[in-house]
């Protein structure tokens, strides 16, 4: 191997390491490797443009753009309030089969969000058996289309940036369809050994809540228990934070002092309880905001305010809004409410403003669950018109063999022009780490390309193995991204084993086409972490779940998918 062969196989190798080192910033992992390869001249700039363009590139930031129009239709709220009547069973089936098809056409974040609230009031199944059910028929769900989850389109970009032809919108249906129906099986049977939990008919969540002590308090000077603060209804003292000290358990005999912090846990209803005690200031009253106006909400995957503190954040500027009480379920909260970073699926409670309903960020950050709804929501013809244009999209491709590209171009211009979604609507959800991610992918698979090491490796391929070694060879690349997809994410693991398929299906002289569809699928397959997947996250954060139980309820239907899809691929596609 020559330097330049060397060079580039150890950017690859250390992308790989930086990504499982650095799971939280993808994008700056496949930056650097970009600018690694531009350094050693790798690639040239033209290729990094022509690659920031790929059309199937374009494509998926066209339908993630479009997406939330979508969102703001009454599409999946209907899907949401149809779900729980009859028997127990029923309901189940109706949540996990109406969540497959949803996902296989809208945004499985999105369709896990609206349905993460009436899950978790319904009287009729508890919570904790549904929500990690309804994460995995999400992802099953994306399986079915090409546009079901971004994995697919950011394979189908880098196959056209190949030079091949693109996937087919119903291409992932067979194989899809029936790995999802034998998937859901598993997954209804297992889900009744979830263990239970506490439902919300008897216990309310408990909020982090955080009041100070003013200077003028009558508090001061008194201990916790002479100032009735052990004998709140729903609502316990759990911390007091004194300068850079904290103290906890809290001793009733604790005296309190000017300035003292003061950290309680319990139900949020029960917060405003705490303005009868003079002196004592809830966190949100600073910014003067704590009236009979609470919102409550999850932060999104990917919100903006991700990884910082609410000092951090500019909470109050950016949404008029301030926190009153959070919620992270699964860890215990401890210390300064505006220095605790935020994290995606953090429930928050927030004391909003006049403004907060019709701030065009809200919906980027959050999902609203409670309280005042965003005014962004469609309604009208302008609903009608977001809903069938979007139809008249997939239909035009179909029909009349147009591409999705095309397609997509005229019904997001019809959205702007219709006043549906604005230029700052557009600019504020345009997907720029996405992009980057894909973009840095493609000219890594470039560079690999130029060097001849994809060459190198067909050779090699061809030499050593054989006829009889080409479905191992497939198993063998659906394991290694199966693997990844757990490690760091699901589209950093597609597009970095991606060009490693293609390159071992032209050495085994055979189609390229199970190896594509080997990686597309085995980057969606996260079903054993809570961390690989965008909706395994919020289920994790919204239910009582623990990594044990993601283990333990996934494994079976992890192996179910693999064998499945490992079975089907070469049926469908053969080598």
């Amino acid at each position: 191997m020559q330097i330049d062969q060397w060079t580039i196989v150890a950017i690859f190798i250390c992308t790989i390491a930086a990504l499982i080192r650095f799971q939280k910033v993808p994008e700056r992992v496949f930056a650097a490797s970009t600018l690694a390869c531009l350094g050693y001249v790798l690639v040239d700039m033209q290729q990094v443009l022509a690659n920031a363009v790929n059309p199937g590139l374009v494509t998926l930031l066209l339908l993630v753009v479009c997406a939330q129009a979508l969102e703001r239709t009454r599409f999946l709220r209907h899907v949401s309030g149809s779900i729980f009547n009859g028997s127990q069973s029923k309901s189940m089936l109706k949540a996990l089969i109406s969540t497959l098809f949803a996902s296989a056409f809208f945004n499985n974040t999105a369709v896990v969000a609206a349905l993460l609230d009436p899950v978790k009031k319904n009287q009729l199944i508890n919570p904790n058996k549904l929500l990690l059910p309804l994460s995995y028929a999400a992802i099953l769900g994306g399986t079915l289309t090409l546009i079901g989850t971004s994995t697919n389109l950011i394979v189908n970009s880098m196959l056209l940036e190949r030079g091949q032809p693109s996937i087919g919108f119903w291409d992932f249906m067979p194989v899809g369809l029936l790995t999802a129906i034998l998937c859901l099986v598993v997954i209804f049977v297992s889900a009744r050994k979830l263990s239970a939990g506490p439902s919300t008919s008897e216990t309310d969540p408990e909020y982090f809540v955080e009041a100070e002590v003013l200077p003028d308090s009558p508090l001061i000077g008194k201990s916790v228990e002479k100032n009735n603060l052990r004998s709140l209804e729903s609502l316990f003292l759990v911390e007091v934070i004194r300068g850079e000290r904290l103290l906890s358990p809290v001793s009733p005999a604790e005296i309190l002092q000017q300035g003292d912090k003061l950290i309680f846990s319990g139900d949020i209803k029960k917060v405003m309880v705490l303005n009868q005690f003079k002196g004592l200031s809830l966190f949100a009253h600073a910014d003067g905001l704590l009236k009979d106006n609470l919102t409550e909400v999850v932060v999104r995957p990917g919100a903006s305010i991700v990884g910082k503190s609410l000092k951090q954040a500019g909470f109050r500027a950016r949404f008029d809004a301030a926190v009153v009480a959070i919620r992270r379920e699964g860890a215990q909260l401890s210390g300064k409410l505006g220095e605790m970073k935020i994290q995606a699926g953090d429930f928050l409670v927030l004391a909003v403003g006049p403004d907060f309903a019709s701030r065009s960020n809200i919906a980027k950050n959050f999902f609203v669950l409670s309280g005042v709804k965003a005014e962004n929501m469609l309604s009208g013809w302008r609903e009608q018109l977001t809903l069938y244009g979007f139809v008249g999209a997939l239909a035009s491709s179909l029909l009349f063999n147009i591409d999705l590209l095309t397609s997509f171009v005229f019904y997001l211009a019809l959205l702007v022009a219709c006043n549906v979604l604005s230029l700052n609507d557009l600019k504020r959800r345009f997907p720029l780490e996405l992009w980057l991610i894909v973009t840095s992918a493609l000219t890594l698979a470039t560079a690999l390309d130029n060097s001849g090491v994809s060459t190198l490796v067909g050779e090699l391929v061809q030499h050593h193995l054989s006829d009889a070694s080409v479905y191992f060879a497939l198993v063998g690349v659906f394991l290694i991204t199966l693997l990844l997809t757990e490690l760091i994410t699901n589209n950093a693991a597609a597009a970095l084993v991606f060009p490693i398929a293609y390159t071992l299906a032209q050495g085994l002289g055979v189609s390229y086409l199970p190896f594509v569809f080997a990686v597309a699928f085995a980057a969606s397959g996260s079903f054993v972490s809570p961390y690989g997947y965008q909706t395994n996250l919020m289920v994790f954060n919204a239910g009582n779940y623990t990594l044990k139980d993601f283990v333990k309820f996934g494994l079976p239907v992890s192996l179910t998918y693999s064998i499945s899809v490992l079975l089907l691929i070469p049926v469908f596609f053969p080598f």
